[in-house]
């Protein structure tokens, strides 16, 4: 059964016998797959899924469901320090949804897509039983510029943009993707590993320590907890809240402080890979914690 396997079992049982050639420079494990393109540059391609009773209500807002689906992949775009250039749009629509809400819908899509000069290439439509939207999105990088989860190593200092915690009450659907921050860091500080944080803090750095071999400690008394979070916990593991974590050596992170730019902000450190994932709590005391977050089964 899907469900005893869970969700990572399921995707490294598909991993297993995919073979790609050497166009293909990091395939499955990473927030794109990174495709080979010219001298300077790589292609960056992703897709995401979002399903009704899963990531969004039905009550909710079909303006701030299309935004959504467009953000999360331009926030995957950036986790590995690219520019979002095109995408198609796959919908499964009910048969019986209102105009009205399908236009609103679209209204979402046009103006992230928009607002980021995304082009929308074309898409597919099908009947569904709940409404599901799957869009697919290329975007480049010059080479230099690339941040892959596997190249922390121990020493190096780990930051989260913004603040943890809480999405549920809201930022899952109204959120930014970190886009310029991303692009910032990628140019000018050389992030040796960088993800989004969508299924919670602990669950995707587990994602940068297994891809970079490496533990980590993380410091309660650093970590931002967002506005809605109501706890420790909700910042943790609760995920959505697609900011960026990344790590960068000392000396970087020493010139990263010295700009005092405060949506950059240090929670801890990369460990050797023996170590595991540790947190300081407040008084002091260290405490294994076993990376977790959002799991679709």
């Amino acid at each position: 059964m899907i469900s005893e396997l869970g969700e990572f079992g399921l995707i490294s049982r598909f991993r297993r016998p995919i073979k790609t050639d050497s166009s293909v420079i990091k395939g499955s494990g990473d927030d794109c797959a990174v495709i080979k393109f010219d001298r300077k540059g790589y292609l960056l391609f992703t897709c995401d899924m979002i399903t009704q009773g899963v990531d969004f209500l039905p009550g909710d807002d079909p303006y701030l469901i299309g935004k959504k689906a467009v953000n999360i992949s331009i926030s995957d775009i950036a986790a590995c320090g690219g520019k979002p250039r095109y995408c198609l749009i796959a919908l499964g629509l009910p048969k019986k949804a209102a105009l009205t809400y399908i236009d609103r819908l679209a209204k979402g899509f046009f103006e992230a897509c928009g607002k980021y000069k995304i082009n929308i290439a074309g898409g597919d439509v099908s009947s569904a039983d709940k409404l599901t939207i799957d869009v697919s999105m290329l975007g480049v990088v010059k080479k230099k510029d690339l941040v892959l989860r596997g190249g922390a190593k121990p020493g190096d200092i780990i930051f989260v943009t913004g603040s943890l915690g809480g999405s549920i009450r809201g930022k899952h659907l109204k959120f930014g993707p970190r886009l310029k921050e991303a692009q910032f860091l990628a140019e000018n500080f050389k992030p040796t590993a960088m993800i989004d944080i969508s299924d919670g803090l602990t669950q995707d750095l587990g994602h940068i320590m297994e891809e970079s071999r490496a533990g980590a400690v993380i410091y309660e008394e650093l970590i931002p907890l967002s506005a809605q979070a109501r706890n420790l916990s909700e910042a943790l593991y609760m995920g959505e809240d697609f900011e960026l974590l990344f790590t960068l050596s000392p000396q970087e992170a020493k010139r990263l402080a010295l700009k005092r730019l405060s949506v950059y902000k240090p929670i801890g450190q990369i460990m050797n890979k023996g170590y595991g994932l540790k947190i300081i709590e407040r008084s002091g005391k260290e405490k294994p914690v076993k990376p977790r977050g959002f799991r679709h089964f």
